[in-house]
């Protein structure tokens, strides 16, 4: 008896991840919608949330850091520098090397779309949900805080 309720559980489980998965998906893919990333390619988002996020970088390293070929992310690097996103700037440590980091243009870039998701969201979430339904999904949310911190 112990076996099957097992099985149930770990099949309930499986179903619950697909579907959850799925919804977090769809949701991610609506946020992004609304942020205007335009024609920037999952590598260059990435490149751009790791100097966010870790700071100035030199290009050998971001390309370590995505595990991607250095001469592939010179190729990324180029096109977020034509589009004004990146600039480079003489290591302090070592003149030979160049630190990228963000532009201010990209600052503000990343500032509105944030904004624009943050504003989407608040009012998907005022318009589709009863307060109760709100207070149901917080609670959701404590929980997918248990599940992804460490």
């Amino acid at each position: 008896m112990v076996a099957g309720s097992n099985n149930r559980q770990a099949a309930r489980a499986s179903a619950l991840a697909q579907d959850l998965r799925a919804q977090l998906g769809k949701l991610k893919r609506r946020l992004r919608e609304q942020s205007q990333v335009g024609d920037l390619t999952p590598s260059q988002v990435s490149v751009l949330l790791r100097l966010e996020k870790d700071g100035p970088a030199t290009a050998s390293s971001l390309a370590r850091a995505e595990a991607m070929r250095p001469q592939s992310m010179a190729s990324v690097v180029a096109a977020l520098e034509s589009a004004g996103l990146v600039s480079g700037a003489p290591d302090p440590s070592d003149g030979r090397q160049t630190l990228l980091s963000l532009t201010d243009a990209c600052r503000q870039w990343a500032k509105e779309g944030r904004a624009a998701r943050q504003d989407w969201l608040t009012r998907m979430l005022q318009a589709r949900l009863s307060p109760q339904e709100q207070d149901q999904l917080a609670a959701s949310v404590e929980l997918l805080k248990r599940l992804v911190d460490d």
